[in-house]
């Protein structure tokens, strides 16, 4: 880890749980800012999640401190807006008003920071939509996204959380350009980032396919490839590796190597929009001799060749994939249960260095003190208040 993180020095609260306001956190918190995530006296209900969203918490939630507080109470709002008061930005994902009602909209927080960067992580900008209630499902079967993934078998979302994790980041984009923006104009502004327009985002190149080529555009399972060779091929042990060939030279090379000397010189493969055209002809050729090898073996010969590959992983496979392991890809986590495991961590490299975790996955309340006599409060003030269920501390 570098001595001085990108972000240090700039302190963020965070009201915010599941996916998509975790993962604007955690890109703050990964490159150096100090984010305090304010959780309930009971913890943040995503810790609780089961099955398919077991892995949220510990995904998007190191190197955050935990406050634990009782919002409703005059003393808790007191406590919380003096950290605010403090901060240079304020991250939420609740429900369109609830802030307001708490007395944390930015209007008001405006008056008590005018310097305070405000995000806000919906599920739709401001508009016809902006009261719905977004979920990354949500967005995905009104954007187009499961209709592109799914085709043939119907709509099928995409298997992971890519609007929460995408919104997310956005939202981090536009905080980031709004600290820049505030050297400049020393105030503070409210940015929002929204999964439908995240979603949106992602269909622009399917919308102006479209529109370029005047026909209708096919979803991924039903559409012609762009390629010649763009398939999963089974190899002799019966697994799958997928192989392109998207380039003149590549298929050159590629035919040259697998003995195809007559498909190279034949005039009507000459252009890969020939050779799309002659799919029919090029690929049971190709099928054949792919089930004839074994799958290591496959992989050995397109790496020598540069020609693009890859094995059919499943996620926990990436746990010991050599490149993130070997890259730093990877960082230790302390689950809730005291298991010790790994997280990919943020996909950049700055002056040669990765993002790690320099706190673990924080504990319910597990930085309540720390936090509190940052802003003043004295060890007896913080022990009132646990008495009085105002806060959780550890």
């Amino acid at each position: 880890m570098p001595q001085r993180l990108p972000l240090q020095g700039i302190r963020v609260i965070e009201f915010c749980h599941v996916v998509m306001g975790p993962t604007c956190g955690l890109v703050l918190a990964d490159l150096g800012a100090e984010v305090i995530k304010v959780e309930p006296l009971d913890g943040d209900h995503t810790r609780k999640l089961t099955a398919s969203g077991a892995g949220f918490f510990p995904t998007y939630n190191r190197n955050k401190k935990s406050i634990a507080v009782d919002l409703k109470s005059a003393e808790g709002r007191e406590l919380v807006l003096k950290l605010i008061a403090s901060a240079d930005v304020l991250t939420e994902n609740f429900r369109t008003g609830a802030m307001e009602k708490l007395g944390f909209g930015f209007d008001a927080l405006k008056k008590l920071n005018p310097k305070i960067i405000y995000c806000s992580l919906k599920g739709f900008l401001p508009g016809p939509y902006e009261h719905r209630t977004g979920l990354d499902e949500v967005v995905q079967m009104m954007g187009g996204l499961a209709y592109m993934t799914g085709g043939r078998f119907g709509p099928l979302r995409a298997g992971a959380s890519v609007n929460d994790v995408m919104g997310g980041v956005f939202g981090a984009v536009a905080i980031l350009a709004a600290l820049n923006q505030r050297h400049a104009t020393g105030e503070g502004q409210y940015v929002q980032s929204a999964l439908f327009e995240n979603n949106a985002f992602l269909m622009g190149q399917h919308m102006l396919e479209g529109f370029a080529t005047g026909q209708p555009v096919k979803p991924m399972p039903d559409r012609i490839r762009a390629w010649a060779l763009y398939d999963n091929f089974k190899t002799k042990e019966g697994e799958l590796v997928f192989v392109g060939v998207v380039t003149d030279t590549q298929w050159k090379v590629f035919c040259e190597s697998f003995g195809l000397t007559e498909l190279f010189i034949d005039p009507e493969l000459k252009t890969n929009p020939q050779r799309v055209v002659a799919r029919p002809r090029i690929l049971p050729i190709v099928t054949e001799i792919f089930a004839n090898m074994g799958k290591q073996e496959l992989m050995d010969r397109c790496e020598k060749l540069g020609l693009p590959f890859a094995p059919i992983a499943k996620p926990e496979d990436l746990f010991e994939d050599k490149h993130l392991n070997a890259s730093g890809g990877l960082t230790p986590v302390t689950l809730n249960n005291g298991i010790k495991s790994k997280v990919p961590v943020l996909p950049i490299e700055m002056d040669g260095q990765r993002f790690g975790t320099r706190i673990d996955i924080p504990q319910i309340g597990e930085h309540t003190r720390d936090v509190l006599k940052s802003v003043g409060y004295s060890e007896g003030d913080v022990e009132k208040l646990v008495s009085g269920n105002v806060v959780t501390a550890r």
